[in-house]
């Protein structure tokens, strides 16, 4: 059974900077796509960034320019370094990777347990 352990949130002041890291407790074969979700309070779940097998990412409008999301494969290990954080960056981030199992070609998708990032004076 695949866990992602995600690390890195907190508390933070408006225009601090975070780094989250989500790392897998096993080894995943044939990932698509490793990235961050998050969800605040009211509202639903929505893409942060992600980042494809082939190194493409894809960011939501409101961090463009802000965040970063990096993946080493080797470790099975996905980044989000936020830089430049608002009060409504505030929300618990989801770790998330998507793949297909060899022998099916069924999709899956892990999701890590989440950290809480709040940006607050």
């Amino acid at each position: 059974q695949v866990q992602l352990v995600e690390s890195g949130g907190g508390l933070v002041q408006p225009g601090g900077s975070l780094r989250l890291s989500c790392v897998a407790s096993t080894s995943i074969f044939n990932i698509n796509a490793m990235g961050w979700y998050r969800q605040a309070p009211g509202k639903e779940r929505e893409l942060v960034a992600a980042i494809t097998r082939g190194g493409n990412a894809n960011y939501a409008d409101s961090v463009k320019g802000r965040f970063t999301v990096s993946r080493d494969s080797a470790k099975d290990t996905v980044l989000l370094q936020m830089n430049s954080l608002k009060p409504e960056d505030t929300a618990v981030y989801y770790c998330h990777v998507t793949g297909y199992y060899d022998s099916s070609h069924a999709v899956y998708d892990y999701w890590g347990q989440g950290t809480q990032v709040t940006v607050s004076s």
